[in-house]
């Protein structure tokens, strides 16, 4: 087991809590931080809204629909990255090796400590009072020997929670996991998992290694690591996100046409995740997989990155008008991303670029 000590610090229901912070009419109250219209998904919603299920990414339209007494509230991202580095700025007093994953989250490495406290455990409990004593905002911890046990424990006792896994206590606390619960483990694949009987980790504990790589490839060792505890992965500082992303494969291969409805959900999960970086996405791209599973690429850099998640889905559906392999054509898989991330206050004006790459 790695004698790492890594913190995840997940700030509660973020850009609701600011909101909230700065405006004591909302406090208690169902706020949807969300820009209202058809085309519109939640960025984030307060732990009242959620109540009514109310969701990240979920199209605004249905969360009015599901929380008709919601307070619905434009975003305004100069407040929540001002808040993001001001926790940053908290976490930095403790150690140099802090990976921000986005606006709300990050992984710090306490190995070791600048402020000289004995254990991880107090470290976690020091930043997360700083935080509400300094930005009036909660945040839940989790601490691990590793990252991907450190993220699972952040959101074991949310909001405003503390949960912590000693080296000793990681395989007693991962066998009753549900099998979801995994990095990378998303519902093909827990799917594929259960036909096999496996719906545990400890079910997953079983099964060797050679056995899931060859069932799964490369992942397939990652998978008989993870059930084990075992992540070497380091907290990187400093690395900026260069694309986001979100694919689909479909249940069966359908012609180009019929791909408009695809393209505007997917446009809608990357649009949400693009909301939670400090840095601006510029270049849209379009991903297709043929299928005879070529892949087939389409990107778009505009003057101006887009700023909404219209101008996004606009540019991705354009996108595929520049796909031309006839009406016989079948794809049984459909991509849009966002790349070229940059500093806001490195926005350039960047020439029209389209990418006729196909691989």
């Amino acid at each position: 087991m790695s004698a790492r000590k890594v913190v995840h610090i997940d700030m509660d229901a973020f850009y609701a809590s600011v909101e909230q912070r700065d405006d004591p009419q909302l406090r208690g109250k169902p706020v949807i931080v969300a820009w209202r219209g058809k085309r519109s998904v939640v960025c984030a919603a307060s732990y009242e809204a959620r109540r009514f299920g109310v969701r990240s990414a979920m199209p605004a339209m249905r969360a009015e629909r599901l929380c008709p007494d919601g307070i619905f509230v434009a975003p305004d991202f100069v407040r929540y990255r001002a808040a993001s580095q001001a926790a940053r700025e908290i976490f930095r007093r403790h150690t140099d090796l802090v990976e921000p994953l986005s606006l709300d989250e990050a992984y710090l490495d306490v190995s070791s400590n600048k402020t000289g406290l004995p254990t991880a455990t107090q470290v976690a409990q020091t930043i997360r009072q700083q935080i509400r004593a300094e930005l009036n905002l909660t945040a839940s911890a989790g601490v691990a020997p590793n990252k991907f046990l450190a993220k699972i424990a952040s959101d074991w006792r949310k909001p405003d929670g503390l949960f912590v896994i000693r080296p000793p206590q990681v395989d007693d606390f991962l066998k009753p996991l549900p099998i979801g619960r995994l990095p990378g483990v998303g519902n093909v694949t827990e799917a594929r998992l259960t036909r096999l009987g496996i719906v545990t980790v400890g079910d997953l504990q079983a099964l060797q290694q050679a056995e899931l790589e060859q069932r799964f490839g490369r992942y397939g060792i990652r998978l008989y690591e993870l059930a084990r505890g075992i992540d070497e992965h380091a907290v990187v500082p400093n690395r900026p996100t260069q694309s986001i992303s979100a694919e689909d494969t479909f249940e069966r291969d359908v012609p180009l046409e019929q791909i408009e409805p695809m393209i505007r959900r997917l446009a809608e999960k990357t649009w949400a995740a693009s909301l939670q970086e400090a840095r601006i996405g510029h270049t849209v791209v379009l991903k297709l997989k043929t299928s005879d599973f070529r892949i087939l690429t389409r990107s778009h850099t505009p003057d101006a990155p887009p700023a909404s998640l219209a101008e996004l889905t606009d540019i991705a559906l354009a996108l595929r008008e520049r796909v031309d392999l006839g009406s016989e054509a079948l794809f049984r898989l459909v991509g849009v991303g966002l790349g070229n991330f940059r500093d806001p206050e490195k926005q350039l004006p960047q020439p029209t670029l389209f990418d006729e790459s196909a691989e």
